[in-house]
């Protein structure tokens, strides 16, 4: 059995059970038996097992001085620039094009002794709920074959689901850590927008976009959020707050003299009908067992629910549209190639270029962006939107007043089948896609941190996740109390 935490790792490790170089063979060997599952576009093998025979050396010489993460085999989502490794954010458009630098997150995760194994499958661009839209074809759950692992980390998940490495990192736009993590039953967390560098990261929507790690274990991902936390020269937009010892993070007990936690948990989680039975049993349940052990737990309602969103996708696609324009067929990736003895001009070059090298939902996204940011629309569509960006901040930094956390479902189902909400026939609703991402949209909006744990399964065997949220730069708390609930 693969391990299923770091800490039995670095026992193992410490004992001379095992070596790094015994670990990275026995993920290579799991990969490989779970190929089907697609969830590796590229696995670095002589690479991972050179660096793990420096490790296992370094640790032979003085088992002291080895960094925070020795022996961690990490999976990197499609996004993450690594030098001198391919790159291509699940699209044609950068076939080829190999990274030129490090990513500030890999680089800091690299010096702590982490090993590298490879760059997982993701929808393109990470736009996508379901990890059907990759250029390197769709990822399958390892619960369920048949049914889709969420996106867009959606390889990143599926690779800690099935034991393909001890953990990943993704990124979160909208949900796209978190809705895959409660999809593979395994944990996901959104940092504090600002948090972790976005210096090496292929930009979605600049905004909203955030850097965050998968692994099974509310440990796990507080020690890879401690490493790659902090400042950086090259994202203005990344704090300069000291990073917390989150790996240390505890609640005191209620026994030990502690308060009791406030919860405030949404209504529509465990009332809506647009949430599946068995997760509003599942949320009530988490709901039950946090009053019973002597918190506050109480309902609340956003009154700007509705419009979370529209305004999300208003946002996000202006802000694909301007990202991706960088994408032309001239510097790097995808160049259209003209017909034998045909001549086009630049335009014509750009446009057959962009045309071949996206995806439908990419050129979907990008249009629906460029006529939100067209003048005659401008102040319709985006002005308003960042308005009710402002509001829904306002109404959340309200909720947080008065409660430490705020609870809902990760998601609204479980694992849906493949095909089942992309493909493009009369019987398919395209929003039904979107309406995926209806409870973790709000900590992209307003910057908030947030995870997902595993909270059981369906009545299909299918992994339910239920989500925290909690304000800006809380997440020592946020984590501390995931731990807690993981636990129960």
């Amino acid at each position: 059995m693969p391990y299923r935490s770091f800490r039995s790792v670095q026992a193992d490790l410490a004992n001379g059970t095992t070596t790094c170089r015994g670990l990275v063979d026995d993920y290579l060997t799991r990969i490989a038996e779970n190929a089907h599952l697609n969830a590796f576009t590229e696995v670095y093998a002589d690479e991972a097992r050179q660096r793990a025979d420096e490790l296992d050396g370094r640790r032979a010489e003085n088992p002291v001085r080895i960094g925070r993460l020795h022996g961690m085999v990490i999976g990197l989502k499609d996004v993450l620039s690594h030098a001198g490794h391919g790159l291509q954010a699940g699209s044609h458009i950068l076939s080829g094009f190999t990274a030129q630098f490090t990513a500030t997150a890999v680089e800091r995760l690299l010096a702590e002794d982490a090993i590298i194994i490879g760059r997982q499958n993701c929808d393109e661009f990470a736009m996508g709920s379901s990890n059907e839209s990759s250029a390197f074809g769709v990822v399958r759950n390892a619960a369920d074959p048949e049914r889709v692992p969420g996106g867009s980390s959606g390889g990143s998940a599926v690779a800690v689901q099935a034991g393909l490495c001890l953990a990943s990192i993704g990124s979160d736009t909208g949900g796209s850590v978190r809705q895959p993590a409660a999809f593979c039953g395994v944990v996901g967390l959104k940092p504090t927008y600002g948090r972790i560098s976005r210096w090496g990261l292929v930009a979605y929507a600049s905004s909203f976009d955030c850097i965050g790690p998968i692994a099974n274990t509310p440990a796990d991902v507080a020690l890879l959020l401690e490493v790659m936390a902090g400042a950086d020269e090259f994202d203005s937009t990344v704090s300069t707050r000291p990073v917390a010892a989150y790996s240390q993070a505890t609640l005191p007990s209620l026994a030990s003299g502690g308060r009791p936690v406030r919860v405030a948990y949404l209504i529509d989680g465990v009332e809506s009908e647009g949430v599946s039975p068995d997760i509003r049993r599942a949320t009530q349940g988490a709901i039950d067992r946090l009053l019973a052990a002597g918190h506050v737990v109480e309902p609340v309602s956003l009154s700007l629910l509705k419009y979370l969103l529209p305004t999300y996708y208003i946002l996000t696609t202006a802000e694909a549209s301007s990202n991706l324009s960088r994408f032309d067929g001239v510097r790097y990736g995808h160049r259209a190639q003209p017909a034998s003895g045909a001549q086009t001009d630049l335009v014509e070059m750009y446009k057959q270029s962009r045309t071949e090298g996206f995806g439908p939902e990419v050129r979907k996204r990008i249009l629906l962006g460029t006529f939100a940011l067209s003048a005659s629309y401008y102040d319709a569509y985006y002005t308003k939107a960042q308005q009710v960006r402002r509001l829904v901040r306002d109404e959340t930094e309200r909720v947080f007043a008065n409660y430490d956390f705020l609870l809902t479902p990760t998601t609204p189902g479980s694992a849906f089948r493949l095909g089942e909400k992309s493909d493009h026939t009369a019987e398919t609703d395209p929003l039904q896609m979107y309406l995926a991402d209806i409870f973790t949209v709000q900590a992209n909006v307003t910057g908030y941190p947030a995870i997902s744990i595993p909270n059981g399964t369906d009545s299909n065997g299918l992994p339910i996740g239920i989500q925290l949220m909690a304000p800006p730069f809380a997440e020592e708390s946020l984590i501390a109390m995931a731990e807690r609930m993981f636990k129960v």
